[in-house]
């Protein structure tokens, strides 16, 4: 069988991860390494928080949280497959994952698991006290995400809350616990981000997920997804905006939120529901990280 088909459709480099042995190709594709939207996504948050916090000038820890979101994006993917096998096989994009198609047995995942859990941990050990105990904060929400789908029809209300918890990290690793309230607004915006961004995604799996039975945002919304999409996207920037008036209550201030207002704008207007546009806009969240990145930075300078 060519090497390349047996890499989930929305791989986005299958030519390089097709040229990987069998075995490391399974475990690359186990922990999405073909797919480097994720770590990024669970990357901005941290780099949010520590440039909001004052932290912009902290590069050496800026690159620890980058690895981190990296390993520990791999391990979260590895446990989700793992708990998920049987739901995965019976979902045409998602049933070629090396758990669900026993490329890759259980005993081995785990292994591999606990291997990038190490690399999470070694970065954990470069962060302040105070950040170490708030990271280690998100591991009974990892640990409940994979089986939200299947007691509610909302799973992404509860990825929102894990997916973005590098921003708590990030502030507190710059600030400590001082001034926790444009935190909670930079959190609470994170959190309508993600969900917004996965509804996105989740559109590609809406007809398999009807017909397993297992629950999804984009479901749940029913013919008002860009409605739900654009709403949390509002709450989203109206946190932010929150967020960046505490830290420097200039009007200015609030213009460094602009160019991510826009591209947000963008992803809602020209959302389609079908066909590749929802992969598309899901990714293009990406370059939104670096957009809210930026204007963090600027706002967390000219405070400081």
């Amino acid at each position: 069988m060519d090497p390349a088909a047996q890499i989930v459709p929305d791989s986005e480099h299958r030519g390089l991860v097709a040229r990987l042995p069998a075995t490391m190709r399974n475990y690359a594709l186990l922990a999405r390494f073909d797919r480097p939207i994720g770590w990024w996504l669970l990357f901005w948050p941290c780099a949010w928080g520590l440039f909001l916090g004052g932290g912009a000038a902290r590069w050496d820890v800026l690159l620890w949280m980058l690895l981190g979101a990296i390993a520990m994006r791999g391990a979260g993917c590895v446990y989700n497959d793992i708990v998920d096998a049987d739901l995965d096989a019976r979902v045409a994009r998602t049933a070629a994952r090396p758990v669900a198609s026993g490329a890759v047995s259980r005993k081995q995942a785990w292994a591999w698991l606990l291997s990038l859990c190490a690399v999470g941990l070694v970065v954990l050990l470069q962060l302040r006290w105070q950040a170490q105990v708030v990271a280690l904060g998100s591991l009974a929400l990892v640990a409940a995400y994979p089986f939200m789908k299947r007691i509610t029809g909302w799973p992404q209300a509860w990825l929102g809350l894990v997916f973005t918890w590098g921003a708590p990290v990030g502030w507190i690793e710059a600030r400590g616990f001082e001034g926790l309230g444009p935190l909670a607004l930079l959190y609470a915006g994170c959190w309508g981000w993600c969900m917004a961004y996965d509804t996105i995604y989740a559109l590609q799996d809406r007809e398999d997920d009807a017909l397993v039975g297992i629950g999804s945002s984009a479901l749940s919304f029913g013919k008002h997804v860009k409605a739900g999409v654009g709403g949390l996207y509002a709450l989203a920037l109206a946190c932010w905006a929150g967020a960046l008036w505490l830290v420097r209550p200039d009007p200015l201030a609030l213009l460094a939120l602009a160019p991510m207002a826009a591209h947000l704008g963008w992803q809602v207007l020209t959302l389609r529901e079908d066909g590749a546009d929802p992969l598309t806009k899901f990714r293009s969240n990406r370059f939104a990280g670096l957009l809210m990145a930026l204007a963090c930075l600027t706002v967390g300078l000219a405070a400081g």
